[in-house]
């Protein structure tokens, strides 16, 4: 079907996802000028067919010659031949839209978990100052009633996110291709949240710092410990989880424009690596094993949550490993 330069500028628009008044932006004109673009009630001037040339990534040729019609896509292959998945515009919004709500979810459920053992530190110090006048015994097992359902309440955020969000999982594992128009809508999406990436990452990385300088001071006032020291190692923990709330609701919702980029830890080549894939889920699945192993038995909270910074690094140093091996196994 022929088109005329007023629908292929709405068409264009649409496919990108903006509105007139961000392509208006873009282009540095007033919304009400694409208005009349797009109502073929004016034409852009040259300038402007080039800088929409650019934008759209299109010819000058295919948005000037009212007889040039929309190639037809041509579909990408694997490398064995089967089609790829195509991703439209439509999907990849909902994806966002869902990626959105699953990060609050996790993040809430992340917070919650970490904040589980808080109050039974602030039960025990408090217990040891001598505000309440209880044995040690129902000091620490109200908290750990407590701890319990925190634990319980995370599984409310965690069990119903990762059901809903399940059926996204071919985007990390499958490789796909994206319709036209849909790596610059994400890519835009990408470059606006980048700022509250970095502050979420840095305001969480900061909480930490403080939260350790707390400790640290709390032992050089008090020496042997007991009540100000539990109480501040409580406050750090709840700084953590503060922190880990910011860090993996950014982290998530990144992570998500990285799986429709394919980059990063979603790039093609990390989805063939099979061995990666099966190593992972073993791996942290052992880890959260030997944390809550190690945590129960000893009863310091406050200190086995270094299991994650360590499993974090190491985890980081085998990926590399096996992404290297892979990689050379490949060529």
């Amino acid at each position: 079907m022929k088109m005329i330069l007023a629908d292929k500028i709405i068409d264009e628009r649409k496919k990108n996802g903006w509105s007139q008044e961000e392509l208006a932006d873009k282009l540095g004109v007033s919304r009400q000028s694409v208005s009349k673009w797009e109502g073929a009630q004016s034409v852009p001037d040259l300038q402007r067919i080039l800088d929409m040339s650019k934008l759209f990534g299109v010819s000058t040729d295919y948005l000037l010659k009212d007889e040039a019609e929309v190639s037809p896509v041509s579909e990408v292959k694997e490398d064995s031949g089967k089609a790829l998945r195509r991703v439209s515009m439509e999907e990849a919004n909902a994806f966002l839209n869902e990626n959105g709500k699953f990060a609050a979810k996790i993040s809430t459920g992340v917070l919650l978990s970490v904040l589980c053992p808080v109050p039974l530190l602030l039960l025990i110090a408090a217990n040891d100052a001598g505000l309440f006048g209880i044995t040690d015994g129902i000091a620490s097992g109200a908290g750990m009633i407590v701890l319990l359902l925190l634990v319980a309440a995370s599984l409310v955020f965690f069990i119903p996110a990762g059901i809903a969000y399940s059926k996204w999982g071919w985007l990390e594992k499958e490789l796909f291709d994206t319709e036209y128009g849909v790596d610059g809508m994400v890519k835009d999406k990408a470059s606006k949240f980048q700022p509250k990436f970095v502050t979420s990452i840095t305001c969480g990385t900061v909480l930490v710092f403080l939260g350790v300088i707390g400790v640290v001071a709390s032992a050089m006032v008090d020496g042997h410990g007991d009540a100000l020291t539990i109480t501040m190692v409580a406050v750090l923990l709840a700084c953590i989880a503060i922190a880990c709330f910011m860090i993996v609701n950014a982290g998530i919702i990144k992570d998500g424009q990285s799986k429709l980029l394919q980059e990063g830890d979603y790039d093609k080549n990390a989805k063939t690596n099979v061995v990666l894939k099966a190593v992972a889920p073993a791996y942290w699945l052992t880890v959260t094993a030997g944390f809550l192993l190690w945590s129960f038995l000893t009863m310091d909270w406050g200190f086995t949550w270094i299991v994650w910074p360590v499993a974090g690094v190491l985890y980081g140093a085998i990926s590399v490993v096996l992404s290297v091996v892979h990689e050379a196994k490949s060529k």
